[in-house]
């Protein structure tokens, strides 16, 4: 089993809580990462195993190991009867793990039964840390390994790991999202607007969202297509990234920026193949930056640093892809795809942070070299990752 750096969280959240909620999409390794704790497993997508809870449930909640319950959405009532149980024995941590494929359902129940009784931990689709190339030399990605995980996405049966599935994979998992799993979690689109809205938002990754646009394509008005965009998003397949607002003296960009959380589903979306296709792509450098914010936000999120996301843009094309908030420190990223960063890329990151305040700078690019100097940083995205956290 490949090391999934949520798992460390996912122990020390069970030491301090009596239950811990692992959260993401299906298929990227909740149930692979649960089972290798131990304990009890069901899962609750099955009705049969929905009985046999039942019918053991007072020898499951007085078990001295581990329960796993997968799919936990499946099942409303286990939350209220965990409820009691756990405030039957307040003080008892590491009890339960449950297990949620990103169903706005299951946040509902846990907000209204198991508030202050649950910690929740997000485990996204594979992190460029989690491939790292070889264990000997932790320091470094090889470029196709990095060029696979960008292609394909992170999911571990959708080709990252080698085996021969993009992007008929991908192509599968949107069709059951949006013929089964989506309306069953509580979407009122038919199937056929879903997929239409999906290609759309692939059409628009890593642009400004324009809900009036998009609905007249679709035939709705721009309240229902926010109201859509907003369930894509606690499903975890859409990024939305803020604006940054700041009194310069210049207009701001005030509409969002919308990303694909996974560059597999988005390139599937897009008809890409392989990675000579998607090279040859206009929009490939939008491409590449969705890929790396999503990697370093979704890496500092699974590492429990505490931040806040934003991009910048003036009227004038002042613009940073991503404003980080850490600690107090102001953080200006500026993603390029190229191996040879220019004075003038550096030039253009060191005037817009100026605007902001950001006093760090880093430039990610493709290049092999680290280049540092006052507050200034150029480096390759694993670097600057570990930079981040």
């Amino acid at each position: 089993m490949r090391l999934r750096l949520a798992g460390e969280q996912v122990v020390q959240r069970l030491r301090q809580s009596p239950a811990v909620g692992l959260v993401g999409p299906r298929q990227c390794g909740k149930t692979t990462l649960a089972r290798s704790m131990g304990g009890l497993y069901y899962d609750l997508e099955q009705e049969s195993e929905r009985l046999r809870l039942d019918i053991e449930w007072s020898s499951v909640v007085d078990a001295p190991s581990l329960v796993v319950f997968d799919e936990a959405q499946s099942w409303p009532e286990l939350f209220p009867r965990l409820r009691g149980v756990i405030d039957a024995d307040r003080k008892r941590d590491g009890r339960f793990l449950l297990l949620g494929s990103v169903s706005p359902t299951l946040m509902t129940h846990v907000a209204d039964s198991l508030a202050g009784r649950l910690s929740l931990i997000e485990l996204t689709p594979f992190l460029l840390p989690e491939i790292q190339s070889s264990v000997d030399d932790p320091s470094g990605i090889e470029p196709l390994a990095l060029d696979r995980l960008w292609v394909c996405g992170g999911y571990p049966d959708g080709g990252v790991l080698g085996t021969p599935s993009f992007p008929r994979w991908q192509t599968d998992y949107l069709e059951l999202l949006t013929q089964r799993d989506l309306p069953n979690w509580g979407l009122p689109a038919r199937p056929q607007t879903t997929t239409r809205l999906l290609k759309m938002l692939a059409a628009v990754h890593g642009q400004n969202w324009n809900a009036s646009q998009l609905g007249q394509s679709l035939g709705l008005d721009y309240k229902t297509v926010n109201s859509y965009l907003d369930f894509l998003v606690g499903a975890f397949l859409i990024r939305r990234l803020q604006p940054y607002q700041a009194n310069i003296g210049k207009r701001l960009v005030k509409s969002p920026k919308v990303y694909w959380r996974d560059s597999g589903l988005l390139h599937a979306l897009l008809n890409i193949s392989d990675p000579k296709s998607l090279r040859s792509q206009p929009w490939v450098g939008a491409s590449w930056e969705g890929f790396v914010v999503e990697q370093i936000l979704s890496y500092l999120k699974t590492e429990g640093r505490s931040f806040d996301a934003f991009f910048f843009r003036t009227s004038d094309q002042h613009e940073i892809d991503l404003v980080l908030e850490q600690a107090g420190v102001r953080t200006a990223i500026e993603i390029k795809l190229t191996s040879s960063p220019s004075l003038i890329d550096f030039s253009r990151l060191s005037k817009s942070a100026e605007m902001i305040g950001a006093k760090r700078r880093i430039l990610i690019s493709r290049t092999p070299d680290v280049v540092r100097g006052d507050g200034v940083l150029s480096c390759d995205l694993l670097t600057a990752i570990r930079e981040l956290s």
